[in-house]
């Protein structure tokens, strides 16, 4: 399986029309789907995952792995070098790891002799818990530094972490009614302040991700009954029912494990005040935080007690993540300037990021995998006492005549043309992976601004005193506030989309709210997506793992974020749809290898797509390298992006 990873340089460089790109990832999609259906080899899970191709993001800025940009999520769901020097003075006080921040590393190993890493994430991370954000900028910046049981690879494959093999049902770790996975853990690793990660870490992250007043952002353990350590290096977790793909809690970026002795107190309403284990996890990745200014700069050291250090691993003694600024000009410092090793997220027209490229001081990567930039149609009214919580939107809910009509009056082509060049291409999906692509809904495909206006008419809505929009009875004129982070081409994209609108007599009022903010999963600010207090906004949601189920299981009703759970839910559109839940229940109890899978989610993507949501883009997440940073490897599309961070070096 494979996320196919592009090469931006060589399509922009020639030209390449992104319909060809499209059609090159078709195939690739096909081929991944192929070999998932096969099984894998022995580090592949079995029953293997119909694993094909995410915010996202989270979301985008993902959701699902939201924002996004995400991606995240929604719009949303699957990877650098430094300046060599002495490691050892630069990473700044710990205060609470023992280390000293990167300098010796002992015995004959270059762990950490590769000076510092600059890395930009203009989208500046609040802070590094995982579990309390689906922003991922901020579980980027968590990855350096928690790990889970396995991880996926850029080809969704899943490989052990903290794990020493992944669970199969012939090698006893996955139970022959597919309701338990055992995993064995590995018993050489230390968390950073020195001391044994055990099992008991992994329960105690269940019992304080469970426990409702934590706001726990992971939803993986929604199905999950119990979390058992069997001994100090074997857990089981058992599901409340058979679970076709087991590969969800503790698997991924969005889903590590926390220290139980660190977070003890941290449980519950505690949770969200513990901004020193909040902003300085102790963990068992590579690094160490040792300085967290959010919205701002995160700074790391090499973790003294990082298992890969005999082997050298991680290459470089410190890190530093800077936030601010937007994706052109954090493009630019990699490409054009050189003052930085990596930048991340590049939504950036493509007129403006070519020239960069020719300068030749870096390249950009990429892989298309579920990231998808869509429109979010509140479904509770966001005027209403409390907003965007129980009360039903006055016109976004049951009215597929509306949804399809401001669907089709968009063209999709254009948006793609405008800012996404090779890096984009028109989807009508929010799952628009391989054989599970749906092609029921490639009438919006197409625009059709006469037809969207014929709609309209349809459903009663006329402009009644000749201003240029439209009335509805009982609610007024079809004037909407349509926000979305500030960039620029999210700012292109959504005047472009304004404009389509204005053409079916329907007003969008462009707003634009600082990505930081929009995507901070805390939910500091009534700007963050999951509060969703306007009408229409727009992102980048992706998968944070190849298993459509377990993506698509994030719009069921059950995952409305509210108040109650600190804002902490996946479903930001507030679907709340019957018949897709009940696909979700059929998909959850049907065998990954049972041909009617691929039938359900495409169900589940029908109903999603043409009710609460509508798709746009289907986008790769671009990325810039400086020429000197190697060992990167394929961008990873399912995992974090610095998921094999300990491997990166730099030239020289």
């Amino acid at each position: 399986m494979n996320t196919m990873p592009v090469d931006l340089d060589r399509l922009w460089g020639r030209g390449i029309h992104h319909m060809k790109a499209r059609r090159m990832f078709a195939a690739a999609a096909a081929l991944a789907l192929i070999a998932g259906a096969c099984g894998g080899d022995d580090d592949t899970a079995e029953p293997p995952a119909d694993a094909t191709d995410d915010g996202g993001g989270d979301t985008g800025d993902d959701g699902g792995d939201t924002g996004d940009d995400g991606g995240d999520t929604g719009d949303d769901g699957g990877d650098t070098g430094d300046d060599g020097g002495d490691t050892g003075d630069d990473g700044g006080d710990t205060g609470d790891d023992g280390g000293d921040d990167g300098g010796d590393t002992g015995g004959d190993s270059t762990a950490g002799q590769g000076g510092n890493l600059v890395m930009l994430q203009w989208q500046a991370p609040s802070q590094a818990n995982s579990l309390l954000s689906n922003g991922t900028k901020d579980l980027l910046a968590g990855s350096l530094v928690l790990e889970p049981f396995a991880e996926f690879t850029p080809d969704g494959e899943v490989v052990p972490a903290l794990a020493t093999e992944i669970p199969t049902q012939s090698n006893g770790g996955i139970s022959e009614d597919l309701t338990t996975i055992t995993w064995k853990l590995r018993d050489d690793v230390l968390w950073s302040d020195g001391s044994p990660f055990t099992a008991a870490d992994a329960v105690f992250t269940y019992e304080y991700c469970t426990n409702e007043e934590t706001g726990c952002s992971v939803e993986v353990f929604a199905d999950v009954t119990s979390v058992v350590a069997d001994d100090d290096y074997t857990v089981t977790v058992t599901f409340d029912a058979p679970k076709p793909y087991p590969f969800a809690p503790f698997v991924g970026y969005t889903s590590p494990v926390i220290q139980a002795a660190q977070f003890a107190d941290c449980v519950g309403a505690a949770a969200k005040s513990c901004s020193d284990q909040n902003f300085q996890p102790i963990g068992t990745g590579p690094y160490v935080v040792t300085e967290l200014r959010p919205e701002d700069t995160v700074s790391y050291a090499m973790n003294e007690n990082y298992r890969g250090i005999p082997d050298g691993k991680p290459f470089f003694g410190t890190i530093e993540i800077k936030g601010g600024g937007d994706a052109e000009a954090s493009a630019r410092s990699v490409l054009e300037v050189g003052e930085a090793d990596y930048a991340w997220n590049l939504q950036v027209a493509p007129e403006i990021i070519a020239p960069m490229v020719d300068a030749g001081n870096g390249t950009v990567k990429s892989a298309f995998a579920s990231s998808v930039e869509h429109i979010n149609l509140n479904q509770t009214d966001p005027d209403a006492d409390p907003p965007s919580e129980g009360t039903p939107h006055p016109l976004f809910v049951d009215n597929p005549d509306l949804h399809r009509a401001l669907s089709i009056a968009i063209n999709r082509d254009e948006l793609v043309a405008v800012g996404y060049g090779p890096t984009g291409a028109p989807t009508c999906n929010m799952w628009p992976v391989g054989a599970e692509n749906s092609t029921n809904n490639d009438w919006c495909l197409t625009q059709d601004i006469e037809a969207a206006n014929a709609l309209l008419d349809g459903l009663g809505y006329m402009d009644t005193d000749g201003d240029g929009v439209r009335e509805a009875e009982g609610f007024g004129p079809l004037e909407f506030d349509f926000v979305t982070s500030t960039n620029a081409v999210r700012q292109s994209n959504q005047e472009l989309i304004a404009n389509h609108w204005d053409q079916i007599g329907v007003k969008a009022n462009m707003k634009n709210e600082d990505a930081s903010l929009f995507f901070d999963g805390t939910c500091a600010a009534d700007a963050c997506i999951w509060k969703f207090f306007s009408p229409i906004q727009m992102f980048t949601n992706s998968s944070s793992g190849p298993d459509a189920g377990t993506y698509l299981n994030g719009w069921t009703s059950g995952k409305i974020p509210t108040s109650a759970t600190s804002w902490g839910g996946d479903n930001i559109p507030r679907l709340n749809n019957a018949d897709y839940d009940a696909l979700d229940t059929q998909l959850s109890e049907t065998a990954l290898d049972d041909p009617s899978r691929t039938d359900l989610v495409i169900q589940m993507n029908d109903i999603l797509s043409t009710t609460a949501i509508i798709p746009l883009i289907h986008r790769a997440n671009p990325s810039a390298f400086a020429n000197s940073i190697e060992n990167v490897g394929d961008l990873n599309g399912w995992d974090s992006e610095y998921w094999n961070i300990e491997d990166w070096t730099r030239a020289g």
